[in-house]
Order: structure tokens, then sequence, then C-alpha cells
């Protein structure tokens, strides 16, 4: 299957209502992301475990992280539609027994079944609209789903607070029944694809060492530091095995059929190229957003309100570019529109970097919106020149690929930018409370966003500066996936 032209970009278009569910199915994954943080204190209020919080968004997250490469895989092989379908019904389940939790470790529990919801979502979304838009379509088509990331940046912390406020913290689960049950009911209306049934032999035992593995290895990442010292036995332990483990899936992999994660993913090098690409953009991102409002709070006594807006400079940046980088790539290439965008969010970096030391919320909102809009230009072109390099049946994996290098930049990265900013504030006697040490520490982190952003330069330039064949063959091929109007 490859996209089908014409018939425009829009919510009146022929695709339009495709584009729509698309949307609606992000947003399930984008509010959830941001709508928890803010309800916490009701929710420790309400079922205890103060102390066992964290995981409220380091199981989520893992569980999301882990499942991306199998879902992919699966959707290549039994299509897009049923995945996509089934992990927004794990996500209905796992809402709606959040929303009834009776403690602590049960909320922790029904999130990681949320995760897995949401890793069949957002990858499965954005290989839809590589399916069914043509290459110069692409960017526009991104840019809406990016948008949706900005609009949950503001909804869904005020969202959360109020539920918070009204003392009903059970809302922010239960709002997502209306939204899975429109956003399943629009998919299974307006989405048809017709898939050529063949058998198949599925690579359990890869899918199986592969997820355990990379649970270990991203669950050292994230609680390194924070619930285990790094030179801890337990880390060492979580390490080790999940890089033994790690070994024993590629062994596999090697002999297997149909692999879950093909050796030709790695030995391409624009896929390469382009994941190492997203590997940076998630380590970015994820630094701004963890520590921009503490840096605003703590150092300038912001109202969490105003530092959310500030942040949310950098998501508000990323659809605007994101939308028009097809002006750019078709013009100017894929790797050239890559290099603009990641000299922008080293522009962006930079600005906070150096300003750190002497806070100001306009700045910090100016370095966001200026990362925001370099992101936009670097992910966009970089994910649609990875799509657009393969066929149909090697597109969710591709697309999997690529996200699944941005969750393990935003894991490795938190984790280094936390590891920096606890060593700072272990030595001010102060600590996180005193606001010297919080400048310090964000300064700190800000020049670490620095470095992980002149990396991802490094990245770029090694990518090829054509993506093959199949991007001319894209634009002419008609599609086995159809609207509902063909």
């Amino acid at each position: 299957m490859v996209a089908e032209a014409g018939g425009g970009v829009g919510f009146r278009s022929e695709r339009g209502p495709i584009l729509i569910a698309l949307m609606l199915s992000t947003g399930l994954v984008a509010i959830d992301s941001t709508i928890v943080a803010t309800a916490v204190p009701s929710i420790v209020h309400d079922v205890g475990g103060f102390t066992s919080f964290p995981w409220l968004f380091s199981a989520y997250l893992l569980a999301q992280a882990v499942c991306v490469p199998v879902y992919a895989k699966l959707s290549d092989v039994l299509g897009r539609k049923p995945i996509i379908l089934g992990g927004i019904a794990l996500f209905l389940l796992g809402s709606i027994l959040c929303g009834v939790a009776w403690s602590m470790p049960a909320l922790i529990a029904f999130r990681v079944l949320q995760g897995l919801g949401a890793g069949a979502v957002q990858p499965v979304a954005i290989t839809i609209a590589g399916d069914i838009y043509t290459l110069s379509e692409r960017a526009k088509v991104q840019g809406y789903l990016a948008s949706v990331w900005a609009v949950s940046s503001v909804v869904g912390p005020t969202l959360g607070g109020v539920f918070s406020s009204l003392g009903i913290w059970r809302g922010i689960f239960l709002v997502n029944i209306p939204l899975c049950l429109l956003a399943g009911w629009m998919l299974i209306r307006t989405f048809h694809e017709k898939i050529e049934r063949t058998n198949h032999r599925v690579d359990y035992g890869g899918a199986a060492l592969l997820t355990t593995s990379l649970s270990l290895i991203i669950l050292g990442a994230l609680e390194g530091g924070q619930a285990w010292a790094w030179n801890s036995s337990i880390s060492v332990t979580v390490f080790v095995v999940g890089a033994l483990l790690l070994g024993a899936f590629v062994f596999v992999e090697r002999r297997a059929a149909e692999p879950v994660l093909p050796p030709w993913v790695v030995s391409r090098r624009l896929l390469v190229t382009t994941a190492m690409i997203s590997f940076g953009v998630g380590a970015v991102m994820l630094g701004l957003t963890s520590y921009v409002p503490t840096f605003l709070e703590g150092a300038l006594s912001t109202s969490p309100i105003l530092a959310g807006l500030a942040l949310a400079a950098l998501t508000i940046g990323w659809p605007i570019s994101a939308s028009q980088a097809g002006r750019f790539y078709l013009r100017i290439g894929f790797r050239r529109t890559a290099m603009i965008g990641v000299t922008l969010a080293v522009l962006g970096s930079a600005v906070l970097a150096l300003t750190a030391h002497t806070p100001n919320i306009l700045l910090v909102a100016a370095g966001c919106f200026i990362v925001g809009l370099g992101l936009g230009l670097v992910a966009t072109p970089s994910l649609i020149a990875a799509q657009s390099s393969v066929e149909w049946n090697e597109r969710g994996v591709v697309t999997g690929t690529n996200l699944f290098a941005r969750s393990i930049g935003s894991s490795l990265g938190v984790a280094v930018f936390g590891a920096v900013a606890n060593a700072i504030y272990g030595a001010s006697p102060g600590g996180e409370a005193d606001p010297r040490a919080i400048v310090a520490a964000s300064a700190a982190v800000f020049l670490a966003v620095l470095i992980s952003a002149v990396l991802t330069v490094a990245a770029v330039l090694a990518m090829p500066a054509s993506i093959g064949n199949s991007q001319a063959k894209e634009t002419e091929a008609a599609s086995k996936t159809r609207s509902p109007q063909d």
C-alpha cells in the first residue's frame, strides 16, 4: 500500500474524516501524557502511596515504549486497522480501571495497561497518515497531528487541575471513555484497507525477548539515581540482565522467519541516521519539558500556569514548522530541511543555556519557541524520509523504530539530565529548595540539552541526500487504502 494521490488535505477533504479520527486517537495519548501530573496530590490524598507515585509516570512510559516495535511489526502483518483499534480498546480498558482504582499499586498496574494501548495508537496513527497521504501532503498532515500535542500541553494540565480542585481526580481517566469510543467509531466507519492475506509466522520468542530486555534497560534509565543509586547492585543487575537478553534477541532474530525487528532496519543508512535524529529529538524535547517549569518556578517564583505557558511555546513552534516542512523538503531535500531545523534547535538551546544564570521568562519562552520550530523541521522530514524509502509492508516497522528511538532518547536523556541536576542539588546546602541551586542545575541541564542538539547535527550530516527510488514511485502508484468515497 502506498499513498493515494490527490483529494487535498484538511477536514473537508475526502480523507478528512480519517484525519479527524487519527487526531482524536493521537489526542488520547497526548492528553494523558499531561493531565495526570496536576492531579497527583489529590490522587495521593485519596489512595495513598506517596513514595510510589512517580511510578504512575514511569510505568506508563515504560509500557508505551517497549511495545512499539512489536505493534509496528504486527501492523505490517495484520494491517493498521486492527492494531490501532486494539490499542484504543486497551487504552479504554486501562482508563476505566484507573478510574475505579482502589490503591496506588492497582492504579500503577492499570497505568501499565493504558501504556500498552498508547504504544499501539501513536505509531500506527502516524503510519496510517503515511499510507493515505502523498509525499507532498505528509508534512501538512504531520502538522495537524503535532498540533494535537500543542493543544494538549495546555488543555491537559488545565483539565487535570479542574478535576483535582473539584475533588474528582478519577475524572481525568474516565474522560477518556467518550474520546476512545468516538475515535474507535470514526476509524471503523471511515478507514478501510485491503490486506493481502498470507500465512505468517509470528516471532513470539523475539517479541518476548525484545520487550523484556527493553523493559529492563529503560527501567534502569528511568529509575537510576531516583529509586536506587546508579552503582547499586539492583541497578547493575537490571542493566546487565537487560543487555544479555538484548544479545539473545539479536541471536534469535538472525534465525527467525519473520523477525519482529528485521536486520535490514539497522543496515540501511537512511533508517539508522533518521533513528539517531529521532533519538536526539527525544532527548532535547524531554530535557526542556522536564526542567523548564522547575527552572522558572524555582528561580523566578513564577506561577505554574505561566511556567506551563512558557513551555507551551515549544509545542506551539513544533506544529507551525512541521506543517510547512513539505514546502522545504520538496524544494531543497530532506537533509537540508533537517539541517535548517537542527540549526534552529541548537540556536534555541544556546539561548536557554547562555541566559540561564540571568533568568527571564520571555527569553525562556523565546528559546523554547525557537527549539520547537527547529524540532518540527527535524522530526517531520526525517520521519517522512524514512517512511518514503520503504514499501507498505515495511512502513509500520520503520515508523515504529523511529518513534521508539525517540522514546529511548527521552528516557536516557531524562536519566542523564536528572543525574546532572541531582549532583548539583546534592552539593548545595539548601538542596532543591535553594534558588541558586535550581539556577545552577537548570543551567547545567540546558547546556546538556545544547550538547544533545549539537550531536544531532552529526546525525543529520550523516543522513543520505537521496531517499531512494521509492520516492518517485510513491507519488504515481495507486493506493490499496481507500477512503469511503473511493
